[in-house]
This record gives C-alpha cells, structure tokens and sequence, in this order.
C-alpha cells in the first residue's frame, strides 16, 4: 500500500512533469520565431535567416547592380546570412540553456525534428487515494 507521504510525493512529481512539459513547448515557441538579420556594412545587402539558419528575406539596396560586382554581391549575401545564422543559434542557445545546457542545438533542431517528438503527453495527477 502507499503511505500518505509517498502518495503526496507522487501528486507533486505529476505536477512537476506537467510544468517542465510546458515550460519546454513555451521553450519551442520562442525558438521557432527565432529570427536575425544581418545588413553589410555598405548597407547594400540584408538577410534575414530563421532558427535553422533558413533565409527568409534577402533585400537589396536598388543601386547594388551599379555598387558591385556579381561577384562581390554573391560574397557579400553569403557574407550576411552566415553572420545572421550565427546569431540566431547564439539567441537559440540563449533560449534553450536552461533546459539543455552543453547539448548541440543542431541536435534538437535538425530537419523535421520538434521538442514533441522528446515528450509524453502531459500527466494525469492521480485520483483520490485508494481505500485502505
């Protein structure tokens, strides 16, 4: 049989989990709208990339074509999205520490992956004790 103390201590663990399971889809929230922008110094090129590092927006300032070459465009947009997707896995990381701390982003954040996938559904506490 479970003593009264045992069972409290049960109750509580459930309560636990449940938290912890909303505190991480609150965590996967903040992650999937995760985003950076990084603009060149010249102002020509920005980019803007998503937490898996995807490209969302490249704008162009108008006057580029006449500024630089194509080659020095194609350098400078490649320049900005690898600025912009370290900052977005810095602010990932920033976001998900408290909960994975030294764990690779890459890890959890991988093509067709979400914190779902890792998670029980959330936990019924138990109902009244059992007659003795």
């Amino acid at each position: 049989m479970v003593g009264d103390e045992q069972w409290k201590l049960l109750e509580q663990l459930v309560q636990e989990v449940n938290q912890q399971t909303e505190q991480l889809k609150q965590m996967q929230e903040k992650v999937r709208d995760l985003s950076a922008t990084s603009r060149s110094k010249d102002g020509m090129v920005s980019v803007t990339v998503g937490p898996r590092g995807d490209v969302r927006t490249i704008d162009l300032d108008p006057r580029v074509y006449r500024k630089l070459s194509p080659s020095e465009l194609s350098a400078s947009i490649v320049e900005q999205i690898g600025k912009a997707a370290r900052q977005v896995r810095g602010d990932m990381k920033e976001v998900m520490e408290p909960f994975v701390p030294d764990l690779p982003t890459d890890d959890l954040f991988g093509e067709d992956m979400s914190f779902e996938a890792f998670l029980r559904r959330p936990c019924k506490p138990p109902g009244p004790r059992p007659p003795m």
